[in-house]
């Protein structure tokens, strides 16, 4: 199978985009976090604030409220045991413990890992692990690392200036062992709402940051010391107390950089960590996907030109929503209270201005730093397509498909 056929396998055909007669070995299950054995690690600070009730502002970071920051982007939040319905046919059930974060997750497995540069107060400067299972971070490589990263980011944007850099990676085997290839879809839909939580995270702090897709794939994973085989970054996000020197295309004024070139620079690391299953399977079609998608030079790093007018579908048949005000809320207590039911769920009725209120929080959340355009712009790249049922005051036979329109009609 090409990766053409697979990828369209992937959303219209999953049958044929996993691989056959496959059964999931839970006995055999990995960790849902990362472990690295034999490396310094510092603890970080359990006296996590309870309250985010807006964006504070900002402050000098320290290795305290880094840590605040990272428990609330990452961090074990909750232990749960659930068990089989009683008319389950499993006759040797027993309770399935899982460790729950404030980032939802497929199956909570969550694939992902964070991994962060940092430059504060009471921690040597250098490449650190974020373990969830233990609150604390690891030390992968010490020193300064600023030129090595501006280059692997096309030289756009001045790390110097950045306290923290976040490194969203992706461990193919940890969703791969349940979800078989349909895990490659569901590892990008955990490493987006991730990067969700963080932004949201950043806002609450008092941060500055943006998010870069585009980089030297093989040099940012050398950095890290991971393995491309098992893992690889999907985001890099630079933080700073303020607004940053910010350049969506650093080609106009730097010479290529490949990853070749840039590894050179550094001697590879070697690490290990924890792996609790005994027989680790392939997943070729993963890994020929990751390298398909890796870049090798910074003159590969593409611009996504946007129009300069939004066209808006006209529809048929527009309905108006009521107006909303935006949401004030304590993101803490959001967090806790965030429940995703799966077997408990229970149909119930949605009232237009919940709806609306919905539909309007979603579409602020689009316009983020990122390094797909020309600069920094406010321009919509999402839009939101839905199939609406058991809204109140319309047809209680259910709604056709319909596109969100803009913040007051659909």
């Amino acid at each position: 199978m090409n990766l053409e056929e697979f990828l369209h396998n992937l959303q219209f055909d999953i049958d044929k985009a996993n691989q056959p007669n496959v059964e999931v070995d839970w006995d055999d299950a990995p960790l849902a976090y990362k472990i690295y054995r034999g490396l310094p690690a510092v603890p970080l600070s359990l006296e996590v604030p309870l309250m985010l009730t807006g964006g504070e502002p900002p402050a000098k970071p320290n290795l305290h409220r880094v840590g605040h920051f990272l428990w609330y982007v990452f961090g074990t939040t909750q232990w749960s045991q659930s068990v089989f319905p009683a008319d389950s046919k499993e006759q040797d059930s027993y309770p399935l413990h899982s460790y729950r974060r404030f980032a939802p997750s497929g199956g909570a497995l969550y694939p992902n890992e964070l991994y962060v540069y940092l430059k504060v107060e009471e921690l040597p400067d250098g490449v650190y692990h974020y373990d969830a299972a233990h609150h604390r971070l690891v030390l992968l490589r010490e020193g300064d690392f600023d030129s090595y990263l501006s280059k692997a980011l096309g030289n756009r944007c001045d790390i110097s200036s950045c306290f923290g850099t976040v490194f969203v990676s992706t461990m193919f085997w940890k969703n791969f062992f349940k979800y078989n290839n349909f895990a490659y879809r569901l590892q990008g839909l955990d490493a987006g709402v991730l990067m969700g939580q963080l932004l949201e995270v950043t806002k609450r702090f008092g941060y500055a940051s943006g998010v870069y897709f585009q980089f030297l794939d093989s040099a940012i994973n050398h950095l890290l010391g991971l393995s491309e085989m098992e893992e690889s970054v999907y985001s890099v996000i630079p933080l700073s107390v303020e607004v940053t020197n910010w350049s969506a295309d650093g080609r106009k004024h730097n010479k290529n950089i490949t990853s070749e070139q840039l590894i050179q620079e550094l001697s590879a690391i070697q690490t290990e960590h924890l792996e609790r299953s005994q027989r680790v399977k392939e997943y070729p079609m993963i890994t020929a996907m990751n390298e398909a998608s890796k870049l090798a030079s910074t003159g590969s790093f593409p611009v996504y030109r946007g129009k300069k007018d939004i066209e808006i579908e006209r529809a048929e048949r527009q309905v108006a929503l009521p107006p909303v005000n935006p949401l004030s809320y304590d993101f803490a207590e959001v967090c806790e209270e965030r429940f995703s039911p799966d077997v408990a769920f229970v149909l119930g009725k949605v009232s237009q201005e919940q709806l609306a209120t919905l539909l309007v929080e979603a579409t602020t959340a689009f316009s983020y730093r990122n390094d797909l355009d020309e600069a920094y712009r406010r321009e919509p790249r999402v839009s939101i397509y839905c199939c609406l049922y058991n809204v109140e005051g319309h047809r209680p036979s259910g709604w056709e498909a319909t596109r969100f329109l803009d913040s007051t009609r659909i």
